[in-house]
């Protein structure tokens, strides 16, 4: 285990009856990033998520946190959001708070004052009194975002974060989430919604049929999913392709510009790609198109 990593789980398998949960899965979480968890439902995310909340025992395998075999006392230390919602809709949005963070090792006195900062930051004062089922989806999800960071947890554990937001709260949930990486949170986000994956994640492993099929940086794995693709948007001329150097697989005519979609051909530099161009067109702009994490996570799971 190398020091940047706060969280292993090393060959962890896990059997229901007849169905393989989870077979072989590896992954290490680096500290003070935001890890991805990723797969297609039933891949086995949920269950490895339980394994590390301790609320299932694997049949096998071992679970390393921040340096040592991990053990009941480590639970304190972490901050679980359920992607099932579980806060009492009879009771009031802050006597709830205040004693479901009294259980994470907090003051009552500590727990309000923390809760309040945290009520200010998202503007949601109005809401101390008022009973959890007055409430929408969302300004639940609030809540319960709230109660799982206030005891401040070295490690936070998301399931679909952003489920039931519009999307001006989910860029409010965003900045708050990095914001707590900022501050030395490790953080554990399970999603399916590819975008957020790329706004937030600095991590990912993708589980697929139990197994991890793809684990590295974000950029990096990016970077070895380059097609060789560019965008040109250029005002003037025709461009067509150039034997050896690109082919134009597309292109798209607007009123003062045409936007063109170029394969690059193997071992031609950018240098010459660009010149290969200019002497046609007149371009506006020229990009590579890095693949999205969606199509890198739809060409793996398809295959």
């Amino acid at each position: 285990m190398t020091p940047d990593t706060f969280l292993t789980a090393e060959n962890i398998v896990k059997r229901f009856g007849t169905h393989t949960a989870l077979d072989g899965v590896s992954i290490s979480v680096p500290r003070g990033r935001v890890f991805g968890l990723l797969g297609p439902n039933g891949a086995g995310k949920t269950t490895l998520i339980r394994i590390i909340n301790r609320i299932t025992v694997p049949d096998s395998g071992t679970i390393t946190f921040d340096g040592h075999p991990f053990g009941a006392d480590d639970v304190q230390r972490i901050g679980y959001l359920p992607e099932e919602r579980g806060l009492y809709k009879k009771m009031k949005v802050g006597e709830q708070a205040v004693y479901l963070a009294s259980l994470r090792g907090l003051s009552a006195r500590e727990a309000k004052a923390r809760l309040q900062a945290w009520f200010e930051k998202f503007g949601i004062e109005s809401w101390w009194n008022k009973k959890l089922e007055e409430l929408s989806k969302g300004m639940q999800q609030k809540v319960q975002f709230i109660i799982t960071a206030v005891h401040e947890p070295d490690l936070l554990i998301l399931d679909e974060p952003f489920s039931g937001f519009d999307p001006v709260n989910a860029e409010l949930l965003k900045k708050e989430i990095l914001a707590l990486r900022d501050k030395g949170a490790t953080i554990i986000f399970s999603t399916h919604n590819m975008a957020s994956v790329e706004e937030v994640c600095d991590d990912i492993a993708l589980i697929h049929k139990s197994h991890v099929v793809l684990q590295g940086q974000v950029t990096q794995i990016k970077e070895e999913h380059r097609t060789g693709c560019y965008e040109v948007v250029a005002t003037e001329g025709t461009l067509k392709p150039v034997e050896g150097v690109f082919d134009v697989t597309g292109s798209t005519a607007q009123r003062h510009v045409t936007t063109y979609r170029l394969a690059k051909a193997a071992g031609v530099s950018n240098a010459d790609l660009a010149r290969a161009v200019a002497e046609q067109v007149e371009p506006r702009s020229f990009c590579e198109v890095m693949p999205s994490m969606n199509e890198i996570f739809l060409k793996i799971v398809g295959a």
